[in-house]
């Protein structure tokens, strides 16, 4: 996370826990005219479009006030998806057992990107189960450029099952999807 980053997610996490959601990610993205995407998601891992809706319009008055980026940029608040991008120490204790790539900042014995199954957290490092090896391997999650779990029928099965508790039009879908993506007006 950049540093730039880090002062968004101090400005907006409030915002996003006083409206009953968690915040995934904060990323800002672009060249001249930037994007502040920021990823959330109800306790239950599902977010809907009237969600990602409403905490745009949260978001707005602080962002405003604030004015953390310079220049003109896109707000996109959406949810992760399906294949989750894996951020927190958290997600990857709530997704164990998961089939997921990730990808480190850094050489592991002679390598950065490995498949396998998200083992948890261990003393604080992602667990993870590397395809074909036998034990488990732990990253400090500093070291973890990239996760992301891995598009399975059984992962989208569980998606739908989680979205069904949901009013039908808010059942989770894919990152990028532009039910779930609330983009408001450019900013200046």
């Amino acid at each position: 996370m950049t540093l730039q980053e880090e002062r968004l997610n101090a400005l907006i996490e409030p915002v996003v826990k006083s409206a009953g959601f968690e915040l995934v990610r904060v990323r800002v993205t672009g060249g001249k005219t930037k994007t502040l995407q920021v990823m959330a998601e109800r306790a239950d891992h599902t977010m809907s479009a009237e969600d990602c809706a409403r905490l745009s319009r949260a978001l707005s008055p602080v962002l405003d006030e604030a004015d953390p980026i310079e220049g003109n940029y896109n707000l996109e608040v959406s949810s992760p998806g399906i294949d989750r991008p894996l951020v927190r120490l958290k997600d990857f204790e709530d997704w164990r057992g998961w089939p997921a790539k990730l990808e480190l900042n850094r050489l592991v014995e002679g390598r950065k990107r490995f498949s396998g199954v998200v083992a948890g957290v261990d003393d604080g490092k992602v667990a993870f189960d590397i395809d074909e090896e036998t034990e488990t391997a732990l990253f400090p999650l500093d070291w973890i450029a990239s996760a992301k779990l891995v598009l399975t029928e059984d992962l989208i099965r569980e998606s739908l099952k989680a979205g069904s508790t949901q009013p039908k039009d808010a059942a989770s879908v894919g990152e990028g999807d532009e039910e779930m993506m609330e983009t408001i007006h450019e900013r200046d």
